[in-house]
């Protein structure tokens, strides 16, 4: 079962289906977001793609740092300044009429690139093209840009996919033209669009995307209509993947009432055929889409929600930034090289190129190429900040050892998430008389597991100190260029104060006061309970420096490494 909630089998036989009507309509049908990384999965579903698309339509790769004027067509630099004129050059969206282009590292694309191409799908009429993008993203934030993954009708999962090898191409041309001559009943649009809204869905697009497949489905079968099997299937295949919540049952639904009394037809009188409603239609592909939703993906929602709201109410808590020199390539800008930018000459050349003439005519003793201030063009960049998860871990003997080995198994969850998407982890520790860091921020799993492992408990809880400690370390964090989020597991009950005496009234007043500087840093924090009263000194704490409280009792260690990650992922994306 893959996490999307269908079979192996049936996400490789639904990956060929969509190679297949996409092959037969790439322009009506927007495209196709292969997510996943680079291996014999992804290029065997292209090459199966490419057999079934007609030898007359070109197939394009486009990389994620392709040049604005190679998309749209623009000035020929080298031939206007050897000619002394403007010479056009046109662009890859002239050369693809009624193909593909195949993206390269889609998540990587720039946002102006993802708009002309949005523009461009448009925009194409007769003249369209489709788009095979490869989004190799680890996690939710890459993701190739919704202004072009809302127009691409369809979503495959590689990782649960196996290889299309043994796939052999039919004839597609000409199944697009017939689909076109087939209607779709209003009681199936009507359906579609009834359980497009109940699963979150709020734009006619995915609708009409979901009409136009269920057309080409009955077209593939030798159907003279479409009919309510096609409109479920392609239901699947379009709005699945689109959900924003899991559609609860009506309330009329759960309130059962008994059945009405019937009179049995006679033994020889046949029963007419019931006609479904409209209601019963979007009952029906409701179901068929739910099948394929991911599973616990209302209560993923929720708490995304809520930690995504904690993240934005700080500051710091910024991913990227526009960098000078360093980082992922973002175009270019008007500015002065002389500031410590990167001068983009080529770029500057094509803006002076038009203005040749008049300005020889203003400055006919200057020879070669006049390029003024305003011309200057200079490289922007943006630079990705890393995620640094700090764990403050209790040690002290409050608590318990039965507490403490169900805390540790919640770290190692998280770790080892921390690892695969290349964040930092830091480990604080805090037992006796003071907090000690055990392990600045590193990537490396295998050191982060064995300071967990050689954790001591017994002893004070001095929380003040801990809490000084993990400020401490997220400020260096910030200034390393990352961003840091606070993770304590504790109960809250602080009784060794910041001098090493033992007060519990003094140190759960300093407790609170740290508590309160952190919310004052604007670093995000979160708090795993691990008393049994979740309504006690922890979640007053998390109260105090505006974070997040997560009682452990009620929450396992997979359900706590799941909200850390939301929080985590809230802190890369907030701006």
């Amino acid at each position: 079962m893959t996490s999307d909630g269908i079979s192996d089998s049936t996400a490789s036989v639904h990956a060929v289906l969509i190679a297949r009507l996409l092959a037969s309509d790439p322009s009506g049908l927007g495209g196709v977001v292969l997510r996943g990384p680079a291996g014999p999965v992804r290029e065997s579903w292209i090459a199966m793609f490419r057999r079934f698309l007609p030898d007359s339509k070109p197939f394009i790769k486009v990389p994620h740092h392709v040049a604005n004027d190679r998309l749209l067509g623009g000035l020929d630099v080298a031939a206007t300044l050897s000619s002394g004129k403007a010479i056009a050059e046109r662009g890859l969206f002239s050369h693809v009429h009624g193909g593909a282009l195949h993206l390269l590292s889609s998540e990587r694309f720039a946002l102006d690139k993802a708009s002309y191409l949005a523009a461009a799908l448009d925009n194409a009429g007769s003249n369209g093209f489709g788009i095979v993008a490869c989004d190799e993203g680890f996690d939710d934030e890459e993701q190739t840009p919704s202004i072009l993954t809302e127009r691409m009708t369809f979503r495959i999962n590689l990782n649960a996919c196996v290889a299309f090898d043994e796939i052999e191409a039919d004839d597609v041309s000409g199944i697009a033209a017939r689909a076109s001559h087939l209607p779709v009943p209003d009681e199936l649009l009507q359906a579609l669009s009834g359980t497009a809204v109940r699963l979150g869905i709020l734009s006619l697009r995915p609708v009409l995307f979901a009409a136009r497949v269920a057309q080409l489905i009955a077209v593939l079968e030798d159907a003279d209509a479409v009919e309510e099997e096609h409109a479920k299937l392609a239901a699947t295949l379009v709005l699945a993947h689109r959900a924003r919540f899991m559609p609860m049952p009506d309330q009329e639904e759960q309130q059962e009432s008994p059945p009405p009394p019937s009179e049995e037809p006679p033994p020889n009188e046949e029963q007419e055929p019931t006609t479904p409603t409209e209601g019963e239609l979007a009952d029906v592909i409701l179901e068929a889409v739910r099948a394929a939703l991911p599973p616990g993906l209302l209560e993923q929602l929720d708490h995304a929600s809520l930690i995504q709201k904690s993240a934005k109410s700080g500051a710091g808590s910024m991913s990227q930034k526009a960098g000078k020199m360093r980082g992922r390539p973002a175009g270019t800008r008007r500015g002065d090289p002389r500031q410590g930018s990167r001068l983009n000459l080529i770029e500057t050349l094509r803006t002076a190129a038009p203005w040749q003439n008049l300005r020889r005519r203003a400055q006919p003793g200057r020879t070669g190429v006049i390029v003024s201030k305003e011309d200057f063009r200079v490289n922007r960049y943006k630079q990705k900040r890393e995620t640094t998860a700090i764990f403050v871990v209790d040690a002290s003997g409050s608590a318990a050892i039965r507490r403490m080995a169900e805390a540790k198994g919640a770290v190692e969850y998280i770790l080892a998430d921390c690892y695969v998407r290349r964040d930092k982890v830091a480990l604080i520790a805090f037992r006796g008389k003071a907090a000690e860091v055990l392990l600045p921020p590193t990537r490396s799993l295998q050191r982060a597991r064995r300071s967990l492992a050689d954790l001591p408990g017994g002893g004070g809880t001095p929380l003040p100190a801990a809490i000084d400690s993990a400020i401490i370390v997220a400020e260096q964090v910030r200034r390393g260029g990352g961003t840091p989020i606070i993770v304590f597991l504790t109960d809250g009950r602080a009784n060794i104060t910041r001098d090493g005496t033992a007060d519990r009234a003094k140190a759960s007043v300093e407790s609170e006061e740290a508590a309160k500087a952190l919310r004052l840093t604007g670093v995000q924090a979160l708090m795993i309970d691990l008393s049994e009263n979740r309504d006690g000194a922890a979640r007053k704490l998390a109260a105090a420096m505006g974070g997040v409280h997560l009682p452990l009792p009620y929450a396992d260690a997979a359900r706590i490494s799941q909200n850390v990650s939301l929080a985590m992922k809230a802190a890369r994306g907030s701006r």
